[in-house]
């Protein structure tokens, strides 16, 4: 999910108003230190043990860690790390078994080779707060600075940084404790087999310790406003990642009804003539975070409000952006939390497809058929660039594609989640007939041939995992629903 617009509507606003798997019920979150959900929060689990650990040292993270193999092992348990758990479908959970977390976020950076070393359990907050003084950014991150980086790799996430993969495009290294506690490093040259598999292997294969990725420059970046009918962006958004100047770049569609999904607006970030020394830091202030999130749940059951917001992000908020430029660490620097949903009764959810360019407006045209025929309440829409991933075993992009990330407003009860499965599972069928694919990372509503389909390499996976792990003892949700 995606912010900057966003933030610059909302400045503007300011400015203006001054002057598959079978369904069971949903249950309700649970609490307590043994009760663990996702972001979805239709997935209370019991766990035996939820370890956080907290060591910095390299050695006493290691010794605590195969404690905790050790001990997962004599008592037959699974074990499953987690950082923002932020996936939708239990990726990141295992019912009765051994949870883990790392709590203290250590980073090191390199700036003559543009690398950092980086504790998996550590925000992409805190390497933006690593990096940011020294001139520094991450090359390429989700797009929000909430998420682990251990979570990151383990999903190969993918931002606005253009033209680049996902997140495996800039890995180097990592360190990979097995089951047997035995900690080898993975590299494209070392171990590459376990890094294709675990990039993007959902902490099947080990529990990731740290990884190694390159840093790119901390530039001061206008933005450019782009607006045009669904139908041209394709194209559009080709053209403009392929530009050298161009940095960043998304696009984003209008879920009003009067436009649904037919009106676009590309948007690209390039750097400005002056740069000034020191940049300024990375700063989002409270009361901005509130007006944000006023106006992005607006939305829920209002016409108007998506109206007004497309208003905002295409016309207003442009006047805006034309007059003032931020950093590449401002653009990355904001928190997802800060516009999801507060109510008991509903729950944001998130969908993914990826499609060849030049099919993306034939998968409109369903979207537009599908989503309203479910009575889906479509919050946003944002568009990515994916240059092709050849190292990944689950590639999700294995030619350039346009992602689609799409948040949903759903009710918590039976009907509105059998109508969301309903709406995953047309859609994924059309972004395969297009030749494109899906997300894993969310709920478990795909059927086992859709996923099977949509990567190819799923039986290989399976079996690389019962060599490496025989006793089976990383498991999840995914695993337990699709390939156990």
């Amino acid at each position: 999910m995606t912010s900057l617009t966003r933030r610059t509507f909302i400045a503007a606003s300011a400015a203006a108003l001054s002057g598959g798997p079978a369904i069971s019920a949903p249950r309700p979150s649970g609490a307590g230190p043994l009760t663990l959900n996702d972001a979805s929060r239709f997935n209370p689990v019991m766990v035996a043990r939820n370890a956080v650990l907290r060591e910095r040292e390299d050695a006493a993270l290691i010794e605590a860690l195969r404690g905790l193999l050790k001990d997962a092992a004599a008592e037959g348990r699974p074990v499953c790390v987690g950082g923002a758990r932020h996936s939708m479908g239990g990726q990141s959970l295992m019912r009765d078994g051994f949870a883990a977390s790392f709590a203290t976020p250590v980073i090191e950076p390199d700036t003559a080779r543009k690398i950092y070393r980086v504790r998996a359990g550590a925000r992409w907050r805190d390497v933006i707060a690593a990096l940011d003084p020294l001139g520094f950014s991450p090359k390429v991150t989700q797009s929000n600075h909430d998420f682990s980086v251990g979570g990151t790799l383990s999903v190969n996430a993918h931002g606005w940084p253009v033209p680049y993969g996902p997140f495996g495009a800039t890995l180097r290294a990592f360190r990979l404790m097995l089951a047997d506690g035995t900690v080898l490093r993975c590299s494209r040259e070392e171990n590459a087999e376990l890094f294709a598999l675990c990039l993007g292997g959902y902490g099947l294969f080990g529990i990731v310790i740290d990884a190694e990725i390159e840093m790119a420059d901390n530039v001061l970046l206008g933005a450019r406003h782009d607006v045009m009918p669904s139908g041209q962006f394709a194209n559009a958004f080709v053209k403009a990642v392929k530009e050298p100047d161009v940095r960043m770049a998304y696009g984003r569609l209008s879920v009003a009804d009067a436009n649904f999904l037919q009106r676009s607006v590309l948007v690209s970030y390039r750097p400005v003539a002056r740069q000034p020394s020191p940049l300024p830091p990375p700063q989002t202030s409270e009361a901005y975070r509130y007006l944000s999130r006023a106006v992005f749940r607006a939305q829920i059951g209002s016409e108007g409000a998506r109206k007004r917001r497309w208003y905002l992000e295409t016309v207003l908020g442009p006047t805006v952006t034309a007059r003032k430029a931020v950093t590449r660490n401002a653009i990355l620097n904001y928190p997802v939390a800060a516009l999801a949903g507060t109510e008991a009764d509903r729950v944001d959810i998130l969908h993914e497809y990826f499609v060849p360019p030049e099919r993306l407006e034939d998968f409109l045209v369903t979207c537009r058929e599908i989503i309203p025929a479910y009575g889906q309440t479509l919050l946003n829409i944002t568009l990515r660039w994916l240059e092709p991933d050849t190292t990944s075993v689950l590639s999700f992009a294995p030619g350039p594609r346009v992602a689609l990330v799409m948040l949903f407003s759903q009710w918590m009860t039976r009907g509105p989640e059998i109508d969301m499965q309903n709406t995953t599972q047309k859609l994924i069928d059309r972004a395969l007939e297009l030749g494109g694919s899906y997300y894993l990372p969310y709920r478990l509503h795909a059927r086992p041939d859709q996923l099977r389909k949509a990567y190819p390499r799923i039986e290989e996976f399976v079996a690389k995992k019962r060599g490496y792990d025989p006793q089976l003892r990383f498991r999840n949700m995914m695993w337990e629903t699709y390939l156990a």
